[in-house]
């Protein structure tokens, strides 16, 4: 074989990987695009859960179940007591309709304080593609009405700050993660290179009137999955998102703040290689248990190690446990969600194989040592939102929706 021969084969094998890294990528990551159905469509179409762009859910301490979610150029509240039978009719969050990014990875967010105040932030879309700001508002009256949305990124140029995570902890401090471009921008303005974004944090004391100054917790993250948050039970957050290592290796890492103002050591979590030029658009998630353990979930498209994978830590991320390879990625298993309560964690995620959208589940009683088997808990030929977990005390629900339908609630631990 002479050495141009050899080159061309070389040459064309490097592109069948290229594309297959890629079509990976985008069968695991997105599955099928969400039809609008007709309904949602129409000129004279009214704000309806029906017809929500990528709801948020979550339960307040009385068992009240809220949904945040967009339409129109606005993010709407709405409440039900019956566990999802009746919804209260939805409020506008914002009454100046604005450009609001509401899909499978940036949504709007919601959660509630101990004494009934409802905190909504969204993703604010700037003219510039792929740019975007950090809202926030806030109901101190049952969520009857908002506050004027204030923009939480400090840093106001045409740039990327965007997949925010939002919590609260039992004091009412209110802490947001995002996703910032503000350092590549100013980089680029230098001619320097930069890889990927920032991880950038900022919190309110003052029940959410205001945030305080931004902080920067690490350059170079991956600038398009999503962040995830928990309050660990110091009442102080945990934040898990995918992070760059080396020159473009897009593992996770997860940093636990230790004051409103500081932060500790940087730990990195998953250790697939997974090298990609590109954006996954699938992001992390963490759920901390009473008993102080982190349990994570994530995707993962490296040649040798893909999929879903699950581990755990009990101290706070200077160990990890073994990682554990979940569902089926021939059926492009994909977006987990995760939550734990004592000994218990859930495991949520969805699949497709080319013909259904199947939800999935599986159980550990003892945390996370031991699995169930895979539980089919709903399947359809529809296209459908990305699943999400919510809890009211120790009742697990799984929440699906596909817009056009009723919003699906699903108990999974009765």
């Amino acid at each position: 074989m002479t050495m141009k021969k050899l080159q061309h084969i070389i040459f064309f094998a490097m592109i069948c990987l290229t594309m297959n890294a890629q079509a990976g990528m985008q069968q695991h990551g997105k599955h099928k695009a969400d039809k609008v159905p007709e309904m949602c469509t129409k000129a004279d179409a009214v704000a309806s859960l029906q017809c929500a762009r990528a709801p948020s859910a979550t339960f307040d301490v009385k068992g009240r179940l809220w949904l945040a979610w967009a339409f129109g150029g606005h993010v709407y509240v709405n409440f039900s007591d019956d566990k999802g039978m009746t919804y209260s009719p939805p409020v506008a969050v914002n009454k100046v309709p604005e450009k609001i990014a509401a899909r499978g990875e940036n949504r709007p967010k919601i959660v509630i304080n101990s004494v009934g105040w409802v905190f909504v932030s969204w993703t604010q879309k700037l003219p510039k593609r792929f740019s975007g700001h950090i809202r926030f508002s806030r109901s101190i009256n049952g969520g009857k009405y908002f506050s004027q949305p204030i923009t939480v990124n400090d840093h106001l140029e045409i740039t990327s700050h965007r997949f925010e995570s939002l919590a609260v902890n039992t004091k009412g401090d209110i802490y947001i993660a995002w996703l910032d471009k503000r350092d590549k921008l100013a980089s680029k303005a230098k001619g320097q290179d930069y890889t990927g974004a920032a991880l950038y944090y900022a919190v309110s004391t003052d029940g959410g009137k205001s945030f305080h100054r931004n902080n920067k917790v690490i350059d170079h993250s991956c600038e398009c999955c999503r962040t995830a948050m928990a309050i660990d039970n110091d009442g102080l957050p945990v934040i898990l998102w995918r992070h760059i290592f080396d020159k473009n290796t897009r593992d996770h890492a997860l940093v636990k703040l230790t004051s409103t103002k500081q932060f500790g050591d940087v730990r990195r979590v998953s250790f697939e290689q997974w090298q990609v030029d590109g954006c996954p658009h699938h992001g992390p998630d963490i759920s901390i248990s009473n008993q102080g353990v982190y349990h994570l979930a994530w995707f993962n498209n490296a040649p040798k190690q893909h999929g879903l994978f699950y581990a755990n830590t009990q101290n706070q991320g200077q160990t990890f446990s073994k990682t554990i390879n979940f569902g089926n990625y021939k059926a492009a298993a994909a977006h987990p969600q995760v939550l734990s309560f004592r000994n218990k964690v859930y495991l949520l995620w969805k699949e497709f194989d080319g013909k259904h959208s199947s939800l999935m589940s599986m159980q550990s009683n003892d945390k996370g040592v031991h699995w169930s088997k895979a539980n089919l808990l709903m399947k359809t030929t529809s296209t459908t939102d990305h699943p999400l977990l919510i809890h009211n005390g120790e009742q697990v629900y799984a929440v699906w929706h596909r817009r056009g339908e009723d919003y699906r609630l699903i108990a999974i631990n009765d």
